[in-house]
């Protein structure tokens, strides 16, 4: 039932595009049809039935183990495991049928399961990332191991003749434990496997939220919320950073004469030499229109204006290829640093006084705001000149 039910709740995940998921999907059917085989069959079930609910089971949490490994971003399959499944076949067609050993099949299986299971925890437990709450991963850690454990005891308890098993399944009291704990830890397992995926749909929307679609810089709301932590952690630090507004200069012309398919363009194509110039810790966002904005984090502002200079000389270098020929974007900036104890809108003010003295001296230029300190400096005299 556990194993039903947890395909139905995956099959409605299918449209995600959940890297994983298919697999722990097909997991599930083998499970549910191992389990079928065996209760078609009677308390004790023939060699062949044996076989193949257990090689079911096996190929089950294989595909467990290769759905993890897709859902982390990572190769499916390995050689050894291969060669390993291969092995476990053989093992279990001979043991079952040909020579009849349920000790040394236990052990076989036992070995394999436990290597899956402990290998599932273990990728989860050093893949997991750090961004995102740890709960989901730390569970589906935990039960993993402790899965894996359980075959460990019971694949050591058969190697070693701590118990003694005749047919399959035989009531000892290691095989009604080992029973026991599956029905607690596979429901537990695929239950973690439905956490991780919601966990990654969450993530997905988070980003969607926080996201510009067409440029890939933070919404306006996402931008304005980090720039007031930079702001809390400024004033409790002493630190400093430094913001600039930028704006895409005559954007609605090219709009006009190219349509708005080569203005969304020019969008991505500005917001691309913006995102691969700032460094790594600036946080680049889009306030709304062809207006955004970049905040620099310990940086001053005339550090800041020669950072975002650096961006405007690349943007004019570069070209953008539009239905009737090219086209070269330019930007317009003003740029100020955080004063002790303002608030954020203070500071974009001023930013954005300097954007708008930017575009009446013609454009393609950056400038600093007046300085409201000891040295009231107009550095839009300084101000790069037009190319």
């Amino acid at each position: 039932m556990s194993g039903a039910i947890s395909v139905v709740v995956f099959g409605s995940l299918v449209r995600s595009g959940i890297p994983g998921l298919f697999r722990w999907i097909a997991a599930n059917v083998l499970i549910v049809a191992a389990f079928v085989a065996l209760a078609l069959d009677d308390t004790s079930p023939a060699p062949l039935t044996v076989v193949v609910a257990s090689l079911l089971f096996a190929s089950a949490a294989l595909l467990v183990l290769q759905g993890c490994r897709l859902f982390f971003g990572l190769r499916p399959s390995r050689l050894h495991e291969v060669a390993a499944f291969t092995m476990l076949v053989i093992g279990v067609i001979y043991w079952a049928c040909l020579s009849p050993n349920e000790a040394a099949r236990v052990t076989l299986m036992s070995a394999f399961l436990a290597y899956v299971r402990l290998s599932v925890g273990w990728i989860t437990y050093t893949r997991r990332p750090l961004h995102r709450p740890g709960y989901s991963y730390q569970f589906v850690a935990i039960v993993a191991a402790l899965g894996g454990l359980v075959h460990l005891a019971r694949g050591l308890a058969a190697g070693f003749g701590w118990e003694h098993h005749t047919r399959f399944l035989e009531p000892t009291p290691l095989t009604i434990a080992f029973l026991a704990l599956g029905i607690v830890t596979l429901p537990c397992l695929s239950i973690g496997a439905l956490m991780l995926a919601y966990d990654r749909m969450a993530e997905r929307m988070e980003r969607l939220a926080a996201i510009d679609e067409l440029t890939g810089a933070l919404v306006r709301r996402e931008f304005m919320a980090q720039a007031e932590l930079h702001l809390e952690r400024a004033n409790r630090a002493e630190s400093r950073f430094a913001v600039a507004i930028l704006d895409i200069d005559h954007f609605k012309a090219v709009n006009d004469a190219h349509g708005h398919a080569a203005g969304d363009r020019a969008l991505a194509h500005f917001s691309s030499i913006v995102s691969q110039g700032i460094r790594r810790g600036d946080i680049f966002g889009r306030l709304g229109g062809e207006e955004f904005a970049v905040l620099f984090p310990e940086t001053t502002r005339v550090d800041a204006m020669t950072l975002v200079n650096s961006l405007r000389l690349h943007l004019a270098a570069s070209t953008l290829a539009v239905p009737c020929g090219e086209v070269t974007c330019t930007f317009s900036a003003g740029v100020d640093e955080y004063q002790a104890s303002e608030m954020l809108a203070n500071l974009m003010a001023r930013a954005d006084a300097a954007l708008y003295s930017a575009k009446a001296m013609g454009r393609n230029r950056v400038v600093l705001a007046v300085s409201t300190g000891d040295e009231a400096v107009g550095a839009t005299k300084d101000a790069p000149k037009p190319t």
